[in-house]
């Protein structure tokens, strides 16, 4: 490979452009998983994922990938749901939620569950409501 000296980018290689940065698939970063944890834990894109108030120790802390201390510092900062944190840790979604399956595992985040929609009211009782108001 011979790097040309009008873009940076090296000739015959994958890079195409400088300002690319180093390219990791994500199967890297979740180390060929695909599911969350052991557990197969679900996490929906607006599970709100908290930082844990006893988390293990910083030097634990240490051993964790980059990609795993990105999400703890998002979440350090506010409360976030997994769909911003695949946003602002610019990762695809699967990755963050095969990562934060490992994080809850280690006990460094905890997830609260969305809580489901309120079931709508029969359509019946609907009409009758309607009817009631146009009879006024």
């Amino acid at each position: 490979m011979t790097e040309d000296s009008g873009t940076g980018a090296y000739v015959g290689a994958h890079w195409y452009d400088a300002d690319a940065g180093p390219l990791v698939r994500p199967y890297a970063m979740t180390g060929g998983r695909t599911k969350p944890g052991p557990n197969n834990v679900r996490f929906d894109l607006i599970a709100l994922v908290v930082v844990d108030d006893s988390p293990p120790g910083t030097a634990e802390e240490a051993l964790l990938g980059p990609e795993h201390r990105a999400l703890l510092s998002l979440c350090r900062s506010e409360t976030q749901s997994v769909a911003e944190l695949a946003a602002d840790a610019d990762l695809p979604v699967g990755v963050v939620r095969v990562l934060l399956g490992d994080l809850l595992e280690a006990g460094y985040v905890g997830v609260s569950r969305p809580v489901p929609p309120a079931q709508l009211p029969d359509e019946r009782i609907l009409r009758e409501v309607i009817d009631g108001l146009r009879a006024l």
